[in-house]
């Protein structure tokens, strides 16, 4: 069993396919949906602090937990696919037939892959620190620090964190190490431990079984989406990832783009002003 946190909303179930499915909500209007990354800990917690402000502007501001992960039914697969029937699964039950979508790290490739197949249920997407859908840089330039975190993934693959584990992993996605509280720090290994550490080793296993994608990369379809798009990178993320950010607003310089300084990878919380500001004036377009 979970260990019961207070988060400061109201933990609501759906039943999507026959699993249970964990969000939380807040607010009324247009429907944004958040999705959280792929990382150990990661959930809808991640979005905390913007559920409010996306209320109060005017929206129904929607997280919620893929299955294997926070307090969703457990799964051990992790893909792309599972993931985009999940939220089309979830938008027909709370009865959306569009919403924006944003996606933090790997979901950023959930939230575009959705939009290029199903463009009449997207409104708008917004993406957040998703490295993949930048370009890689010439000479493979960044796969050292790649591989660095790969290793520290195969790391806590092995053996169940510790709390302190748990800060260490928090410490080096967060340039603002203010942030993590007793209480953050608490919620976030709890979403680490149990069922939901079962389920990352599982998907971790799997993806080293797997080969290599094929097809056109998803960051040199971003021009054939029909909605509006935004991209938040932060300037300190990992695999030099402002670099990276740079080429595609060469390549792309029509592309709506913004680095934030004093950020890393958790874009939801060292940005989460910086969100709001740039946000709430794109999904009212």
């Amino acid at each position: 069993m979970a260990t019961t946190i207070d988060t400061g909303f109201e933990d609501k179930f759906a039943d999507v396919g026959g699993m249970s499915i964990r969000y939380i909500e807040e607010g009324s209007g247009p429907a944004v949906l958040l999705f959280h990354g792929a990382s150990l800990g990661s959930s809808a917690d991640v979005y905390r602090r913007t559920i409010g402000p996306l209320a109060e502007a005017g929206f129904r501001a929607i997280a919620f937990d893929f299955p294997g992960f926070g307090l969703s039914d457990y799964s051990e697969d992790g893909s792309v696919a599972l993931k985009k029937k999940t939220t089309l699964g979830l938008m027909d039950a709370l009865g959306l037939k569009k919403a924006a979508l944003v996606g933090h790290s790997q979901a950023g490739n959930v939230a575009v892959a959705l939009g290029l197949e199903l463009p009449e249920r997207v409104s708008h997407i917004v993406i957040l620190g998703t490295g993949s859908l930048l370009p890689p840089l010439e000479g493979g330039a960044g796969k050292r620090e790649e591989a660095v975190l790969q290793r520290m993934d195969e790391r806590m693959g092995k053996t169940e964190p510790g709390i302190e584990d748990t800060r260490k992993l928090l410490e080096a996605n967060l340039f603002h190490h203010e942030l993590i509280t007793e209480e953050e720090l608490a919620l976030r290994h709890a979403r680490s431990v149990g069922r939901n550490f079962e389920a990352f080793v599982a998907r971790n296993e799997a993806r080293g079984k797997a080969g290599g994608g094929g097809g056109t990369p998803l960051w040199q379809r971003l021009t054939e989406l029909k909605m509006p798009l935004l991209m938040i990178f932060g300037r300190e993320d990992r695999a030099r990832a402002a670099d990276r950010f740079a080429l595609l607003k060469e390549k792309e310089p029509g592309l709506d783009m913004h680095l934030v300084e004093g950020c890393k990878h958790l874009v939801p919380w060292d940005a989460a002003d910086q969100f709001q500001k740039l946000a709430v004036p794109f999904l009212r377009k």
